[in-house]
């Protein structure tokens, strides 16, 4: 179906064919290790526009790859375009220059048909040595998830443009996007940030995006070091933003700012307050809008997992004064049992629910033994990938200092299990599979399938949930938390674990009186 055809750029005859000045056409600018994706109606008068145009002369192209068929349309051009530029971004052969901005996934006749033929085109990109990865395992690469060159949802596009057009960026000012678990917070605070070094308005101004949580901060660094007008240096910290002043900073994982309140680093945090003429209670969040002119906080109040957190009543207090605009992300991304799933498992972990549902496109299962358990993550890992077991701060970390690689942390039934073995990007470290991945490391990612264990830390008892703070090890999340606050804390742990998995999300308690609760209201695997 497609005909593949290497030229020269600075040629200024490509072929006699008729397709080359009237036909639509998809073409790569390749420079050896940059490459730019369009389409065109006549390449030929295209590849003349590109030829004098400053930008693209800048990343020295030498060869053109233009892609020919006689079943392109024009809408046929547009999605493979954008398809394009989407996974070669991810595959990494190529640093894309393509701008992010019109990226789009419009319905067209015979869509259906053309998706599987793009899949034979890709495979064609690839025994060209154009592409080196399979739509597969691209699919499952963070630098795809979370790619500025990802198709929007459409109330990511409406807020992402609002923001955009109604924005004074002279103007101080905090802008608020609040999003449930899978809404895409991640990808619209990439996306937002490349649309804005690239715009007029704003490419002049220093800007920066703020990831708290250290995980995910080291995953972002790293799509950002493989993009185009973007760069590693871009992606800081909260206490990187002492370093300069800011016109803008975008905040994901907003509720993973901190206050001095329960954490390692008291000492520094003060530090910092005293730098920055802050008073000894000031907060992550203050630094920032200290630091910054306008911000852009990117939160889920339900993702607040201990007391260093900043509740959503201070967020509101600390920003009335200067707010610029409040918006929410609706649309559920990740979980294919889509907000419905998110408001169970809610209602499940709130003792609220009255009812036993199920959810079509979405495995929700309980095991009773945990062999069982744990067999499958190792099946499911086989067919699927990304398929990682996560849990409850409910057992002693023994082997955070040993060197060894023989020290156990859990054990179940007899089967042996230790904590993550490093803080950066966990889930996609060489032996996650065989290890338990705590929240801190799971926050922010999607999997394939979340295994979660609930610790011995929630109960249930006369017919109420109920903590156990001596099953709770997390010192730092319960030394000043009530038994209120640190019960809503583990309740958002749970929360946040059990809404990692994209396909489904299987769950084992340990509290046997708790795993009865549960079967009420989630159905039991069966072999």
């Amino acid at each position: 179906m497609f005909e593949i055809i290497e030229k020269k750029l600075k040629e200024e005859e490509y072929g006699q064919e008729e397709y080359f000045k009237n036909w639509p056409m998809l073409y790569i600018l390749d420079s050896g290790r940059r490459a730019y994706i369009g389409q065109s109606l006549n390449v030929t008068g295209r590849m003349g526009q590109h030829k004098i145009n400053p930008e693209k002369a800048s990343h020295k192209f030498k060869k053109v790859y233009f892609v020919y068929s006689d079943e392109f349309n024009l809408s046929v051009l547009l999605d493979y375009e954008a398809r394009l530029i989407r996974m070669m971004a991810a595959d990494g052969k190529y640093i894309i220059t393509n701008k992010n901005r019109g990226i789009t996934d419009k319905h067209y006749f015979n869509k259906e048909y053309y998706e599987k033929q793009f899949v034979t085109l890709w495979e064609e990109l690839r025994n060209r040595g154009i592409a080196d990865h399979s739509i597969e395992t691209i699919e499952g690469l963070d630098l795809f998830k979370y790619s500025p060159y990802k198709t929007l949802t459409e109330d990511q596009q409406k807020i992402c443009a609002q923001i955009f057009r109604e924005r004074n960026w002279n103007k101080a000012g905090t802008v608020i996007v609040e999003g449930l678990p899978g809404s895409g917070k991640t990808i619209l605070a990439v996306y937002l940030f490349k649309l804005l070094k690239e715009s007029k308005k704003t490419k002049h101004m220093e800007m920066a995006l703020v990831v708290p949580q250290e995980s995910l901060r080291a995953t972002i660094r790293k799509i950002f070091k493989s993009l185009d007008g973007l760069y590693a240096k871009d992606v800081i910290g909260p206490y990187d933003v002492l370093k300069k002043d800011y016109q803008i900073l975008i905040v994901d994982e907003g509720h993973r700012l901190q206050q001095k309140r329960a954490i390692n680093y008291g000492k520094r945090h003060l530090e910092v307050n005293k730098t920055l003429g802050l008073s000894e209670n000031a907060d992550q969040m203050d630094w920032i809008i200290k630091r910054s002119r306008v911000q852009i906080i990117f939160y889920d109040q339900l993702q607040v997992i201990g007391p260093s957190g900043i509740e959503y009543h201070k967020l509101n207090d600390k920003t009335a004064q200067r707010a610029a605009g409040y918006y929410q992300l609706c649309s559920q991304m990740r979980v294919k049992g889509g907000n419905d799933y998110l408001r169970y498992i809610c209602g499940l972990l709130s003792g609220t629910l009255d009812s036993k549902r199920s959810f079509k496109k979405y495995e929700f299962k309980l095991f009773e033994k945990f062999s069982l358990f744990n067999q499958l993550l190792y099946e499911k890992e086989k067919e699927f990938g990304l398929c990682r077991m996560a849990a409850g701060y409910a057992w002693k970390w023994k082997s955070k200092e040993d060197k060894s690689g023989t020290v156990v942390d859990i054990v179940i039934d007899g089967i042996e299990k230790r904590w993550n073995a490093t803080g950066k990007e966990w889930v996609n470290s060489e032996n996650a599979i065989n290890e338990v991945g705590c929240i801190h490391t799971v926050q922010g990612y999607d999997l394939n399938y979340a295994f979660v264990i609930i610790g011995d830390e929630l109960k249930y008892r006369n017919g109420q949930l109920m903590i156990d703070r001596k099953h709770y090890y997390d010192q730092n999340g319960k030394k000043t938390a009530t038994d209120d606050e640190l019960w809503r804390y583990i309740r958002n742990i749970y929360y946040v674990l059990m809404s990692r998995g994209i396909l489904g999300t299987y769950v084992y308690v340990c509290d046997e009186e708790l795993r009865h609760y549960f079967s009420r209201y989630v159905e039991l695997y069966k072999e």
